[in-house]
């Protein structure tokens, strides 16, 4: 399949789709302590913020994978895009408590028509080969939205206020509902598309079959350890744990943010390249970063407050790892999946990571709220509730991998042991 200009056209706007989705998404964590302010709200409140709008987006996933599979793409997205501007107007007017939280569901449902929407398009745009690295390009370009909240929105909000902030980023998702309604398109002109379920029976056999296929619950897991940690940072929790638990200025976490998502521009190419070529040892890459993760996290939170600069770079730099690899799911959905249940099996995956942050946000926010507030001490303890959750993942990982290599052993796929296959690669390499 040769790319043509068009492909990276269509893709450039339902990038930009995505990039304004994840600013939407993100306007609350750095708005966290002015919403506070502004609304009366307690830690586990401003945590309730997020878990409603993450708890919206996870509980959407399936269903908009069945919608995405029986309407298409660009319908999904432009819907979303509408959805969270008007969202983001209701923020930006909303002066109690009810009508805040309202506006941040909404902002969720936006936000879950859009990823996945947006990744669907890359099966029929590009060449197999390529789908890979450009689902990681796509999710990692698509983090930049975090930087127009961390700087821009975040100069905005506090140079002119609240109201005007939000107002701004409802503005721009105007631009982005233009963009997707004047370039974006599900396939090349001609391309046949696949046959949408027509009848409950067979979207029920659709939903049952992804769901029975070990490839895609590998895909929900790998989704769940590697996404959570850096999500909740990124969205809600890291810039107060910075600025009340580690003594940074507010403009110093900003820039720890933007590191982050530099650090997973660098990251995401490497991992997508990774994926392509080693198809088959994709879960090493997932327990890798878990395991990386608890690690850094658990050093962090033995050395006493403020920790040294480079040591919460490093955490931030690790941290970037996250996103990337949890992308890893969606090559699993694609490639253990037929092409007419795909959005399906993509919507269970998001499952998975959406729901252990919600999980995530929520327990911060409560063992905060127990343990005297946005403290050290108190942010120490509230950091603690990700390891269970490292664990769970890790291990059903480890299991979902086992069954899903019998799937494959009975198709006729053997995949060779570890150190096989190392062997194999450096016997190639001395042969060139």
């Amino acid at each position: 399949m040769h790319t043509s200009r068009r492909a990276y056209l269509v893709w450039s706007a339902g990038l930009f789709a995505y990039v304004v989705a994840v600013l939407q998404r993100s306007s609350f964590g750095v708005s966290g302590l002015e919403a506070a302010d502004r609304f009366g709200a307690s830690p586990t409140v401003l945590a309730g913020f997020l878990v409603l709008q993450l708890l919206v987006y996870a509980a959407l996933q399936v269903p908009v994978g069945l919608l995405l599979d029986r309407f298409g793409a660009r319908t999904m997205v432009l819907a979303g895009a509408v959805t969270m501007t008007a969202a983001q107007v209701l923020v930006a007017l909303a002066t109690s408590l009810p009508l805040a939280i309202a506006a941040r569901v909404l902002v969720g449902v936006g936000d879950a028509l859009t990823f996945i929407s947006v990744l669907s398009v890359l099966s029929t745009w590009f060449a197999p080969r390529r789908v890979p690295l450009m689902t990681q390009i796509t999710a990692l370009l698509g983090q930049f939205g975090q930087v127009l909240s961390a700087i821009p929105l975040a100069t905005v909000l506090h140079a002119y206020g609240w109201t005007t902030a939000f107002l701004s980023a409802a503005g721009i998702g105007v631009v982005a509902a233009v963009a997707v309604l004047a370039v974006f398109r599900d396939r090349p002109p001609g391309s046949p598309a696949p046959a949408p379920a027509s009848s409950p029976r067979e979207v029920v056999d659709g939903l049952t079959g992804a769901w029975a296929h070990p490839g895609t619950r590998l895909g929900l897991w790998s989704h769940a350890g590697t996404q959570f940690s850096g999500l909740v940072f990124a969205l809600l929790w890291g810039v107060p744990y910075l600025v009340a638990g580690q003594g940074m200025t507010p403009t110093g976490a900003s820039v720890m943010l933007t590191v982050l998502v530099l650090a997973g521009a660098v990251v995401g190419p490497v991992f997508g390249e990774f994926t392509a070529r080693h198809p088959l040892r994709r879960s090493w890459l997932v327990l890798s970063v878990i395991g990386a993760t608890a690690l850094v996290w658990t050093v962090v939170l033995l050395v006493p407050p403020p920790a040294p600069l480079w040591l919460l770079v490093l955490l931030v730099v690790v941290l970037a790892a996250n996103g990337p690899c949890s992308a890893v799911g969606f090559d699993y959905a694609r490639t253990f999946n037929p092409a007419h249940r795909r959005g399906t099996a993509v919507g269970i995956v998001n499952v998975g990571g959406f729901t252990a942050s919600l999980t995530t946000t929520l327990l911060v926010g409560l063992v905060l709220s127990v343990s005297g507030g946005y403290t050290p001490e108190a942010f120490r303890l509230a950091w603690l509730v990700q390891f269970p959750i490292w664990a769970l993942t890790a291990f059903a990982v480890v299991l979902a991998r086992r069954k899903a290599r019998r799937v494959m052993a009975a198709e006729g796929t053997v995949v060779p042991p570890l150190r096989e296959a190392l062997r194999r690669n450096r016997r190639r390499r001395q042969a060139r």
